[in-house]
């Protein structure tokens, strides 16, 4: 698949399966990932790879999290399954680092690009993602669990497998909604 069918055609997969990327096809992935956009070239990013049993790992984080923010009985027990949605689950931490030219949303903005290298990556071996946040992403008892500082930010969890099933083509945006041409 060449680079603008790959872009033009990006779509999330919620459903995977295994297997997860490994070997080469993993390493392409962290490779693309270290290409991001890095004004100062600070590379602010910090990964963590979770498969087998630090899909349970970062589960148990999300329980204790659910647990101590006194969620419902039902986000409890859900809360340690969330990571086995996928065979393999990346989380993107932009860590902070005070620069007098590079503020922290540039930095974070890094690391979302970062994300999205990996995804297309990923889904130009063959595999495919799903980019979620929510609360567990800004939870101060998570960032804790990850021996993250303050202004560090966990951008996102990459969950990455096999698609279960083929994605339809995505539905063409009207581009001039949200582009203005200034002549």
């Amino acid at each position: 698949m060449d680079a603008l069918s790959l872009l033009l055609n990006r779509r999330s997969q919620p459903r995977l399966t295994a297997p997860a990327p490994a070997e080469q096809a993993l390493e392409n992935i962290k490779q693309a990932a270290l290409r991001a956009p890095d004004h100062g070239a600070l590379m602010p990013w910090h990964f963590i790879v979770c498969e087998g049993q630090g899909l349970h790992k970062l589960g148990s984080i999300f329980e204790r999290s659910a647990i101590e923010n006194d969620k419902t009985e039902k986000e409890i027990e859900r809360a340690p399954q969330l990571p086995l949605r996928a065979p393999m689950v990346i989380v993107a931490i932009a860590k902070y680092q005070e620069h007098p030219k590079v503020p922290r949303v540039e930095q974070i903005a890094s690391t979302s690009c970062a994300v999205m290298a990996m995804q297309m990556a990923a889904q130009a071996q063959g595999f495919n993602g799903l980019w979620r946040t929510g609360a567990y992403a800004q939870c101060d008892i998570v960032k804790k669990e990850l021996n993250l500082n303050d202004e560090d930010e966990i951008v996102g969890f990459l969950y990455l497998g096999t698609p279960v099933t083929t994605a339809l083509p995505p539905e063409k945006k009207e581009a001039e909604v949200f582009f203005n041409h200034w002549r």
